[in-house]
């Protein structure tokens, strides 16, 4: 009916990719009786592994850390391909009787606050899929859980190169891998050195004539196996969830020393990781130019590799490496810094995403809006002033669920925390000792393109608890799944305690 007031739920979910579908479980699980919705942009579930469908597409870490905890990841590839994990994702979703929660193509593009009324108003698009026609819709929710990811559905990073327009053959970015392209028989030039580069050039490898991965600089990588005997060895010999949370466990155990073991040992992990390619593509590969990067591992992410088949594509003599600068395209390819020219007749840009800010959207607080490069990070999960809102924002050196988890864990203990409390708003508040805080970025010591080009969209750390954003699991269940909830930072209009506006 015109002029009728907006649907209202208690929380409102913006995403149905594995943030969001994870958020949703733990919700239904752990807070019975709560309503919410999902509101998706896109018309399918997924996130991630429904946008990206170029071939090879896989997960970049083993799926017994970035599947759920509350569901166990039963194949035997525990590097998983992307229309593996999107049906484990489709299994979680029918399991706990998801679907009539989900909105598909609802892009929302405005969240406001109210104080006085305790509650957002969030404005979506919807798209009608049969039609086209498009319409604006509005609900309202007493909490906001942010789960769209970290980077733009729209469109994929791509440099401002020299002569783009000259190329005669065909320029694709993996973000929009179309359907229609045939490399069967092809030169293929794939540009990056990033996760994306690396699977897409064993993937291609077999079936065109040539596939070069040119790149700037090279890259850390590790050869695994894609199948993980323990695993599935302990899954034959216990039941499925026993055999998952210990395979959890020891995986979660091996990310975590490793890393720590890149922060304290940087030269040792170095030759280790230096000496597996080495062993995996023979002594006479230049190793040194085309995979031994200038700095230490970890400082930014490494590649994985399962079961060495890029290093197979590459001995094949299908595949290659250059390590170079690109001056511009040309007719027929790439004209290189060093004067050489690579010859192709498609050109990949795998060269990065364009990482935002809570999915785009123009947040308001009681009329004021919301820049959140000023506001500081409260456990890496919300920020200061900006009530009754969490968003999840997985792991850079680990995998992305292990946190998104652990946030979905968090926001079903504030509710019902809100819930005995009698309080209806929340909000994290810099405490007296706090505002001399020095400021540190979103996420420490982590280089990558993606993550410079827009640090400074992103809210502060600090360098107390709860201020910060850690890459660390182990603090973070300490930080997040142990810490209380009422900790003289969250601030909450309970009864007995004055609630003092936002804004």
């Amino acid at each position: 009916m015109a002029g009728s007031s907006p649907e209202h739920v208690d929380v409102l979910i913006v995403g149905a990719g594995i943030s969001g579908i994870g958020g949703a479980v733990h919700l239904q699980e752990r807070c019975p009786g709560t309503t919410f919705a999902i509101l998706e942009g896109r018309r399918d579930i997924g996130g991630t592994w429904d946008l990206f469908r170029y071939p090879g597409v896989r997960s970049d870490s083993d799926m017994h850390t970035l599947g759920f905890r509350f569901k166990p990841w039963k194949q035997e590839k525990a590097i998983a391909d992307g229309p593996t994990i999107l049906a484990y994702l489709r299994e979680t979703v029918a399991e706990h009787d998801l679907a009539r929660h989900i909105r598909f193509d609802h892009r929302v593009s405005r969240a406001e606050w109210s104080s006085n009324d305790a509650r957002w108003t969030v404005t979506a698009t919807h798209r009608d899929p049969a039609t086209g026609c498009e319409q604006a819709v509005s609900l309202t929710c007493g909490f906001l859980y942010m789960c769209s990811g970290y980077y733009s559905y729209r469109e994929g990073y791509t440099p401002e190169f020299k002569g783009l327009d000259r190329f005669g053959g065909r320029i694709v970015h993996p973000q929009e891998w179309p359907e229609d392209l045939d490399f069967r028989g092809r030169r293929v030039v794939v540009i990056g050195s990033g996760a994306t580069a690396m699977t897409l050039v064993p993937a291609l490898a077999a079936e065109v004539a040539h596939i070069t991965m040119l790149q700037r600089s090279p890259t850390y990588v590790v050869s695994r196996p894609s199948r993980d005997a323990f695993a599935n060895r302990l899954r034959r010999l216990l039941p499925a969830r026993v055999a998952y949370a210990i395979t959890r466990k020891k995986n979660v155990l091996r990310q975590g020393l490793v890393y720590r073991k890149t922060r304290t040992q940087p030269e040792k992990i170095k030759n280790l990781l230096i000496g597996g390619v080495r062993a995996g593509l023979g002594p006479d590969y230049d190793v040194d130019t085309h995979f031994t990067p200038t700095y230490n591992p970890w400082d930014q992410r490494l590649c994985l590799i399962p079961d060495g088949d890029l290093f197979v594509a590459i001995r094949s003599g299908r595949a290659s490496v250059v390590t170079d600068h690109i001056d511009t395209f040309t007719e027929d390819g790439i004209l290189l810094v060093s004067g050489e020219e690579l010859e192709a007749d498609v050109i990949v840009t795998a060269t990065g995403l364009n990482l935002v800010t809570l999915g785009e959207m123009d947040f308001v607080v009681d009329g004021e809006p919301v820049d959140f490069a000023r506001t500081w990070t409260y456990r890496g999960l919300a920020y200061s002033d900006v009530p009754n809102l969490v968003s999840s924002f997985g792991y850079v050196n680990a995998s992305w669920t292990l946190k998104a988890d652990l946030t979905s864990e968090y926001v079903c203990r504030l509710l019902k925390h809100m819930g005995r409390a009698g309080a209806t708003r929340c909000v994290p508040r810099l405490r007296p000792s706090d505002t001399d805080m020095p400021e540190r970025p979103w996420i420490d010591d982590f280089p990558a393109g993606y993550m410079k080009r827009s640090l400074h969209l992103l809210p502060r750390q600090g360098d107390r608890t709860p201020w910060l954003n850690t890459q660390d699991y182990a603090r973070d269940v300490k930080l997040i799944r142990r810490a209380a909830i009422d900790d003289g930072v969250m601030a909450f209009d309970a009864p007995d305690r004055e609630f003092v506006p936002t804004r």
